[in-house]
């Protein structure tokens, strides 16, 4: 596990618009994810729209991101979620299908998702990734996320969609 800080991007200056899908088990530590996530999505994207939709747990996210990448076009999805490891593989096993599931879904609907639903082993590595300033993972989401609707608006603007022939 990298305990690096990522740099922050440079400012996107333009309407974006942003989704945040998050989990509302764990409250202490999700809200903490989310607040973070948007206060410095606030900074690198000023003139972005920032939904929020809350689900009850990490397994309902990517259903909850799949409805939504149906509906509406967006720069970027923000999952984030926390699931505390227990005694059994439940917590395992629910990661590995989120996990798998939301990359599944940022590859079929070309639409970067920035993937922060945490499997920790306590409260104390949930503290520390969540509520703490030096590895914030709510605030690791929005660099990520804005550096990803950066990536993107750069490929947009280079290089023409390839138009296949008939």
């Amino acid at each position: 596990m990298s305990t690096a800080f990522q740099p922050k991007p440079r400012i996107i200056g333009q309407k974006t618009r942003i989704c945040i899908v998050a989990s509302r088990y764990n409250e202490k530590f999700t809200d903490a994810l989310v607040d973070n996530a948007i206060e410095e999505l606030e900074e690198l994207t000023p003139l972005a729209r920032v939904d929020l939709i809350r689900v009850p747990g990490a397994f309902e996210i990517p259903v909850t991101v799949a409805n939504l990448l149906d509906r509406q076009k967006f720069n970027c999805v923000i999952a984030l979620g926390l699931i505390i490891r227990g005694h059994t593989q439940h917590a395992d096993l629910v990661a590995s299908s989120v996990t798998d599931s939301l990359q599944q879904l940022a590859i079929s609907s070309k639409t970067p998702v920035i993937h922060e639903v945490l499997l920790v082993e306590d409260e104390k590595q949930a503290y520390a990734r969540s509520i703490a300033e030096t590895m914030n993972r709510g605030r690791e989401a929005a660099r990520a996320a804005a550096s990803m609707i950066d990536v993107f608006l750069e490929i947009e603007k280079s290089m023409p969609k390839f138009e296949k022939k008939r």
